[in-house]
């Protein structure tokens, strides 16, 4: 019996006799990684450099901030809300009844350009209100579909828009295609129409390689339910751009996508009118409507936000150098002094 504890003890870790079997264990083989004793570069921030720091950081962003704000104030936009005023007045209290009635929803409406516009002018129309992050809306829809001719019927995610009542597929199938925006605008100034150009409103990747040239739409908003707006059967997939815009689905309730682009100069005072067709059900959910006209800059388009956040994140930059100034300069403390410590402050303490 001593002779196994004998044996046991001997084989513990730390033994010196090399023969006895080791214990199993979970330290790790030693080595400068796994003890943390690599080099490392150990900064010792002294406040000449967190003053130096924040005032490089205020330098850069402020004015990339000013910068920033008027490049946003220079964009010219128009935003007109109409899902309201183009419902006749008798008919404004049931709104919902009104859309789903079919028949001719023109409307009129009149906008005047308050500065001049320069070309291109991107017309958008935005919804409010319009969840396109919901997930099963999100998921209503098959790529595969949309890319091959071949995958008609691969409809599996496109419940409840993935077929007729007789079985056959729609193409392209799925909820976001059904819901297709189809609101119409047409422009003119002095009686003379102004062209919309659709073309190359859509992203190039998305029309490359998301949508097939050879996929056409087959048996698309034939059900009892119409959605929204309808696709030419004769046009493949690819070049129906209002249909790629709107299948990019937006993240936020309240979006803008691109209707096409106005290629001439809109003068000051200018008055433009909009024939609108009112179309488009945004009633049942509460929604809004809104046809903007914009230009752009080196930005972007109208975008306040993000020259607000870089003069935010400098002029916090440079108060704080500035505090830190004051103190350093009135109050000025000796780098590593130790009766600074909480033990060498209050000895008696103990």
């Amino acid at each position: 019996m001593s002779s196994n504890t004998a044996a046991s003890s001997s084989g513990g870790p730390g033994s010196a006799d090399s023969s006895a079997p080791r214990r199993l264990s979970k330290r790790p083989k030693y080595s400068k990684f796994t003890q943390q004793e690599l080099p490392a570069c150990k900064p010792i921030l002294t406040p000449r450099w967190v003053i130096s720091a924040f005032l490089l950081i205020s330098i850069i962003f402020i004015p990339i901030g000013v910068a920033s704000l008027f490049a946003s104030r220079d964009v010219v936009e128009i935003v007109d809300q109409y899902e309201t005023d183009c419902i006749p007045p008798a008919n404004r209290t049931d709104r919902v009844k009104y859309i789903q009635t079919p028949g001719n929803k023109l409307c009129n409406r009149s906008i005047i350009v308050k500065k001049q516009m320069k070309q291109p002018i991107f017309v958008y129309y935005q919804l409010d209100n319009f969840y396109q992050n919901h997930r099963r809306y999100v998921k209503s829809r098959n790529d595969a579909q949309l890319m091959k001719n071949g995958s008609s019927d691969d409809i599996g995610s496109c419940k409840p828009e993935d077929n007729l009542s007789n079985g056959s597929p729609i193409v392209p199938c799925g909820l976001i295609a059904w819901s297709l925006f189809n609101d119409t605008y047409k422009f003119s100034r002095n009686n003379q129409p102004l062209d919309v150009n659709k073309k190359g409103i859509s992203w190039k990747s998305d029309r490359e390689h998301k949508f097939g040239k050879d996929v056409y739409p087959k048996n698309f908003q034939n059900g009892t339910l119409i959605g929204g707006a309808s696709l030419d059967p004769s046009i493949p997939l690819s070049e129906q751009e209002d249909l790629i815009v709107w299948m990019r689905t937006a993240a936020l309730p309240t979006f803008r996508k691109l209707y096409g682009k106005i290629e001439v100069d809109l003068e000051a005072n200018e008055t433009i009118q909009v024939i609108l067709d009112n179309n488009y059900n945004t009633y049942s959910f509460n929604g809004k409507k809104k046809l903007v006209l914009s230009t752009t800059s080196w930005l972007g388009g109208r975008n306040d936000f993000l020259g607000i956040a870089y003069l935010t994140v400098g002029g916090l930059s440079f108060f704080l150098a500035l505090s830190f100034t004051v103190v350093y300069l009135v109050k000025p403390r000796r780098l590593g002094d130790p009766s600074y410590l909480s033990w060498n402050r209050n000895p008696g303490g103990h």
